[in-house]
């Protein structure tokens, strides 16, 4: 095991993980915000310091994939909402919905700094920053977007799940919550099992084909 490249590898890559969870969980706030609840606000979660929303769990998952991770959940009160099934549904897809468009954002912004590569000499100081940055936006495009796959599997607590359930009928719904109590347990057989990887995995290159950044 090379653990120098692995260190290399979490430099580059813990900085777009620690934006993209953050804003992940922030989305999840301010829509139940604007939908009525002020439980995010009230808990100090509508903010972008990132060690407001740090789970160590996540952070430890993410360490031993290099690929995924998650925060501390946003707290949210139904109760507050007007049409609570439908709402949480909204939350939900606050989250991967943001992480997509991070990984757009990133992938523009990569692109623009991909030139700037070869205008100094990889001795030059410039060359020195330049690299990383590049580096930390093309990881920036493949965390957000395997974060937004990750988060849209339909096992409750993840955001996928809650999405099933206000799609599916009450009575389903009912039913197919009940799984969320050993929701955790099955993510993280997922992720010991490396079963995650043939679920993530195909979308996220394929994703990365359509973006032509490789994969």
């Amino acid at each position: 095991m090379d653990f120098g490249k692995i260190l290399s590898e979490i430099s580059i890559t813990i900085l777009p993980l620690l934006f993209a969870i953050t804003f992940h969980e922030v989305a999840h706030g301010y829509v139940a915000y604007m939908l009525g609840d002020p439980t995010p606000k009230l808990s100090g979660r509508l903010t972008l310091n990132p060690i407001k929303h740090l789970d160590l769990l996540g952070i430890l998952v993410f360490l031993f994939t290099r690929l995924i991770g998650w925060a501390k959940p946003v707290p949210i009160n139904p109760k507050n909402f007007k049409n609570p099934k439908k709402d949480i549904m909204w939350v939900a897809l606050a989250g991967p919905s943001t992480n997509f468009f991070l990984a757009l954002i990133s992938l523009g912004l990569y692109k623009i700094s991909l030139p700037f590569l070869f205008l100094f000499p990889k001795s030059a100081i410039l060359s020195k920053i330049i690299v990383p940055v590049v580096l930390m936006l093309q990881s920036s495009v493949i965390i957000n977007v395997a974060l937004g796959i990750f988060n849209l599997i339909p096992i409750p607590p993840l955001d996928g799940g809650r999405v099933l359930v206000g799609i599916l009928p009450l009575n389903l719904a009912k039913i197919f919550s009940k799984v969320e109590p050993f929701g955790f347990i099955i993510i993280v057989l997922l992720v010991l099992t490396n079963i995650i990887n043939y679920i993530i995995f195909p979308p996220l290159q394929l994703t990365m084909k359509i973006l032509a950044l490789g994969g």
